[in-house]
């Protein structure tokens, strides 16, 4: 494996990230780009090596990833990349728009001005940066990426149940995991900043009943066209 600049981290202290803290995060943030691919080994040294760390952290950050969901582990064969079940598909968007739906209403009734200031942020930047690297093709923008992400967990932030925040998260990164495999060229056609404008306006105006509805049907669109390049590229029947 391709080896990634070493992990600049404090082992302990106050206000400090631990190591087990750090390979955590970057493992996370592998895994839910798709770098390291779904199915693939975990293999303690190889993986030590690559983000140059000790194995007791990094066994701590995989048994982490573990209890998330994102991480298999298996007595005889170790660690891998838990695998993409693309028939549950559906079932994580529908559980996915019902929980962020119940925290996006708690936002908008929580909802500030700093919150607003945030987002329209957010916004502008969205609609200055592409989607894609390429025109002619799909290819991810990190920068895009990024951006959407958080305005998608700023959207939420004011929700005051940190339980709630966290499963929305959770299923968040389960969802870009689907996305990034199956993303292909008819993202293109799709014009999401006016999705992404649309439910903002909504959210800032207090009009809740009108930002989940939106909201619903900007991750069913995604849902839909993750299923269908998913046919495509041969990941599902």
């Amino acid at each position: 494996m391709a080896r990634k600049p070493p992990l600049k981290t404090t082992s302990t202290g106050a206000g400090g990230t631990t190591r087990a803290s750090a390979v955590y995060e970057r493992l996370r943030s592998d895994i839910t780009h798709g770098i390291l691919e779904p199915g693939s080994k975990l293999r303690v040294e190889a993986i030590s090596q690559r983000y140059e760390v000790g194995a007791s952290p990094l066994r701590e950050a995989l048994n982490r990833l573990s209890a998330e969901g994102l991480v298999e582990r298996t007595d005889q064969r170790g660690f891998s990349v838990a695998a993409l079940k693309w028939d549950e598909l559906p079932t994580l968007a529908q559980t996915r728009a019902q929980l962020e739906s119940l925290a996006l209403r708690d936002a908008i009734a929580a909802r500030d001005t700093a919150w607003e200031h945030e987002l329209v942020l957010l916004v502008h930047q969205l609609s200055r940066t592409p989607r894609s690297l390429a025109t002619a093709q799909y290819i991810p923008n990190p920068e895009w990426e990024a951006l959407h992400r958080e305005f998608h967990r700023v959207l939420l932030a004011p929700c005051p149940s940190r339980w709630l925040r966290g499963f929305c998260d959770s299923l968040a990164d389960e969802a870009y995991r689907f996305r990034q495999v199956a993303a292909g060229r008819s993202f293109s056609s799709r014009n999401e900043h006016a999705e992404h404008v649309a439910i903002f306006e909504a959210a800032i105006s207090g009009k809740a009943d009108e930002a989940v509805t939106l909201l619903v049907q900007h991750y069913t669109r995604t849902a839909d066209l993750v299923a269908s390049e998913a046919r495509e590229g041969g990941y599902t029947a």
